[in-house]
C-alpha cells in the first residue's frame, strides 16, 4: 500500500478509535447498513421490463421489476462510456479521465488504478465492513492492482474482460464460426490465455481456471453462489458487509448457462440475470437482514454494439463507446426498506461517481480531501427528503475526448459519434439537443438556444480549473504514484 494511502487511512482509523473510546457506554451506535451493489455488464436501457423491455425483448425480468417497485427507479442515471471508466468512477468517485482509466486497457502497459487511488471498499473496510467482490475487475491485471490489494477481503473473477473467453474457441473446427488456425491466429504460445482468479486479502491471487466459452457460461452461477455465501456468513456474524457483484451478463459473448439455454423459447436470450438477481435478494431475505440492507441494481454501460450480440437502448440513440444517451443512460434501482421510498420514479440526473460519495456517508466514512472527488452526496435525494438531485450536469468523456456536456434536460455535443464503430467527428459548432423533445438526438436547436452554452461552458471551466489543481494521472502510470 502506498505511503500516502496508509497515512490517510491510518489517520481515519485513529480518529474513529478516539471517538469510540470517548463515547458514553450507553450510547451504542447503530450498526451500519449492509450494502449490495449489483452491476450488470453492458445492460442497455431497454432490456428490463420496467424500462420497456422484458417480454418485448424475449425474456421477462420479474425479480428485477419487483425490486424496482420496492424501491426507487431512476430514468436519468448516467455512466461513463466504457467498462473500465465506469467501474473506476463507481469505486473512486472520480471521473475516469482523472485516474488514467478513461478507456478499456490494451496489453503492454500498466493498466488499471494506481494504488494511490482510494476505493469504496477501502473506505468501508476502514469502518469495519467485510468487503467482497465476485466478477470482472477491469481495473488492473497486475497482481498488486487486483481487488484484494484495493480494499476487498475476497475476490473471485477475471482481471480484464469476457470477450477474451473467445480466444481458445477460435480454432474449433466443429463450430459454426470459420476457424482461424493457430498458425496465423491466437495460440497460447503467442498470447497467454486469460484466467479466472480467486484471492483473499494478504494472499497471492491464484489462477483457478482458464477463461474460455464454457467457463464464461457458468460465471454468473459461480459469482452468485459466492456472493450468497458471503451474505449468509456475515449476516450470521452480525458484521456489516459491502458486496460488489458485477455480473458477466450481458457482455459479449452473450451466452447463457446451459441450465437456461432455450428456456424462454426465444433462443439464447435467457432470463438468467434476473434469476441470479433473485437468488441474491432471496439470500438477503432468508438471512433476516432485508431492512438493514441497501441494494443497488445498475449497469456499467449502454448496450453491446457487436453482431450478433447487439443490445437494446430503449428510447435513446447510440451504443456504448459514445456520448449518445443510449451510452450514458443506464438502468438504476435502489432499495432500502423503510428508508428509500418504494415505487418512486425520478428523471433527475445522477452520475455513477455519486455512488462513491453516497455510500461513504451511509457507511460512516469520510471522503478523501487530498484529491478531486467528482461524486456528490445523493443520500437525501435517495431517501426522498428532497425531490431534486444534487447534480445538474456533468462532462461526458469518450476515452480522452471531451465529447459532450449534459445539463438538466440539455445535451451539448462537441464531438459527434453515433455508434462504437463510427468515426468520431469534431463538430465545427456545438450541437445542442433538447432531450425532453428529442430523445433520438436528431435535431440541433443551437440557433434558438445558444444560451445553453453558458452552463455547459461553466461545467467545462470548473473541470479544467480542477485539472490545474489536481493534474490527471496519465494512462499507463506505474506504481508508486505520487501527485505532483
Amino acid at each position: 500500500m502506498p505511503k500516502s494511502k496508509t497515512i490517510w487511512l491510518g489517520s481515519l482509523a485513529s480518529v474513529a478509535a478516539i471517538a469510540i473510546a470517548s463515547a458514553p457506554a450507553a450510547a451504542q451506535q447503530p450498526k451500519n447498513p449492509n450494502i449490495v451493489v449489483i452491476l450488470a455488464d453492458n445492460l442497455g436501457y431497454g432490456e428490463l421490463g420496467v424500462y420497456g423491455g422484458g417480454i418485448l425483448r424475449g425474456a421477462p425480468t420479474p425479480r428485477i421489476d419487483a425490486l424496482a417497485g420496492e424501491g426507487t427507479r431512476l430514468l436519468n442515471f448516467n455512466v461513463e462510456a466504457q467498462c473500465t471508466p465506469s467501474r473506476s468512477a463507481l469505486l473512486t468517485g472520480r471521473f475516469a479521465i482523472r485516474s488514467g482509466t478513461y478507456e478499456v486497457p490494451i496489453g503492454g502497459i500498466p493498466d488499471g488504478l494506481t494504488q494511490w487511488e482510494i476505493t469504496t471498499a477501502e473506505l468501508l473496510s476502514g469502518q469495519g465492513y467485510a468487503t467482497g467482490m465476485w466478477g470482472k475487475w477491469h481495473l488492473g491485471s497486475a497482481e498488486d492492482r487486483m481487488p484484494t490489494n484495493q480494499g476487498f477481503d475476497e475476490w473471485y473473477g477475471i482481471p480484464r474482460t469476457y470477450d477474451e473467453a473467445m480466444w481458445p474457441s477460435l480454432d474449433e473446427t466443429r463450430s459454426m464460426w470459420p476457424s482461424v488456425g493457430n498458425r496465423q491466429g491466437w495460440n497460447a504460445k503467442v498470447v497467454h490465455p486469460q484466467h479466472i482468479y480467486e484471492a483473499r486479502k494478504g494472499d497471492k491471487p491464484r489462477q483457478v481456471a482458464v477463461l474460455d466459452v464454457d467457463h464464461r457460461r457458468t460465471m454468473d452461477a459461480e459469482i452468485t453462489s459466492r456472493a450468497v455465501e458471503f451474505i449468509k456468513r456475515n449476516a450470521s456474524s452480525g458484521k456489516p458487509f459491502y458486496a460488489y457483484v458485477p455480473f458477466a451478463h450481458v457482455h459479449m459473448p452473450t451466452l447463457p448457462n446451459l441450465e437456461f439455454a432455450g428456456r424462454t423459447g426465444n433462443g439464447d436470450w435467457a432470463a438468467e440475470m434476473d434469476y441470479r438477481t433473485g437468488q441474491i435478494l432471496d439470500a438477503i431475505k432468508q438471512a433476516g437482514i432485508e431492512n438493514d440492507t441497501l441494494v443497488i441494481f445498475t449497469s456499467d454501460n449502454g448496450p453491446e454494439a457487436t453482431n450478433p450480440w447487439e443490445g437494446d437502448n430503449g428510447p435513446w440513440r447510440g451504443t456504448y463507446f459514445t456520448a449518445m444517451e443510449g451510452s450514458l443512460r443506464a438502468p438504476f434501482i435502489i432499495r432500502w426498506p423503510g428508508k428509500v421510498p418504494a415505487g418512486r420514479i425520478s428523471n433527475e440526473i445522477v452520475h455513477i461517481v455519486d455512488l462513491f460519495t453516497t455510500l461513504a456517508r451511509i457507511g460512516g466514512a469520510e471522503v478523501p480531501t487530498d484529491r478531486a472527488i467528482d461524486g456528490v452526496d445523493q443520500l437525501d435525494f435517495f431517501l426522498g427528503k428532497q425531490e431534486a438531485s444534487n447534480r445538474e450536469g456533468f462532462p461526458a468523456y469518450v476515452a480522452d475526448r471531451l465529447s459532450a456536456v449534459k445539463w438538466r434536460n440539455w445535451k451539448v455535443h462537441l464531438i459527434w459519434q453515433e455508434t462504437m464503430y463510427a468515426t468520431p467527428q469534431k463538430l465545427p459548432l456545438p450541437r445542442v439537443i433538447n432531450l425532453l423533445t428529442d430523445r433520438k438526438e436528431e435535431r440541433d436547436v443551437a440557433a434558438q438556444n445558444s444560451w445553453v452554452a453558458d452552463p455547459a461552458v461553466r461545467i467545462i471551466g470548473e473541470l479544467e480549473a480542477s485539472f490545474k489543481k489536481y493534474p490527471p494521472i496519465k494512462l499507463g502510470t506505474p506504481d508508486p504514484y505520487t501527485p505532483p
